[in-house]
């Protein structure tokens, strides 16, 4: 299918894409731009998976102080100096130090949990699960859930982000990654809060 210019051009507008990104993403859709923005969302995850691997030792430590009583400091990666200088990555990064701020966050991914604490919470899930009395086929799912939601409590990246619910702020960083075509990692973070 032939894709107007006028399309091609909204499409790397509103996704920052390079130009024929969104000239095949339009033609896999069919012309249709908001199924193309989704392709090329999918896809940015997609290569996100395939830059995980590569080193990202450039970035910056972003800071955000809230009424002046939560002070965050996030270190964020990348693997050039030339990304890390980007509108996208410093608005990314200060989202990212914004939404520490308010969610609170112990931990930046489950394999950061301390395995102490993994397993006496995952214990003690269990035992919550075995006191209700509910079948073993059903005991395994709920664990699951349950470990679930409490890693969405207390890691950065299981969070939905404060500003769209929608994603987490693990898709928000892939989503960065396919759009820069660089690792970006979010290596450590610090918050303090007055009094606490």
């Amino acid at each position: 299918m032939s894709v107007s210019i006028e399309d091609i051009k909204k499409l790397r507008d509103m996704t920052g894409a390079g130009m024929m990104d969104a000239k095949k993403a339009l033609e896999e859709a069919n012309g249709d731009i908001d199924k193309a923005v989704e392709i090329m969302r999918l896809k940015g995850i997609a290569k996100a998976g395939k830059k995980s691997d590569r080193a990202a030792s450039n970035g910056v430590i972003q800071s955000y102080v809230h009424s002046e009583k939560i002070g965050v400091l996030v270190e964020i990666n990348c693997e050039t100096d030339f990304v890390a200088r980007t509108d996208e990555f410093k608005t990314f990064a200060r989202d990212v130090a914004m939404h520490i701020a308010a969610a609170n966050p112990s931990y930046v991914s489950v394999d950061s949990i301390d395995p102490a604490e993994l397993k006496k919470e995952k214990s003690t899930v269990e035992k919550e699960v075995a006191a209700s009395g509910k079948p073993a086929e059903f005991a395994t799912k709920m664990v699951e859930g349950k470990m679930a939601k409490w890693y969405e409590q207390v890691c950065l990246l299981n969070q939905p982000f404060i500003k769209d619910d929608s994603k987490t702020i693990d898709q928000l960083t892939k989503e960065l990654i396919g759009k820069l075509g660089e690792n970006i990692v979010i290596a450590r973070f610090s918050r303090l809060e007055l009094g606490a």
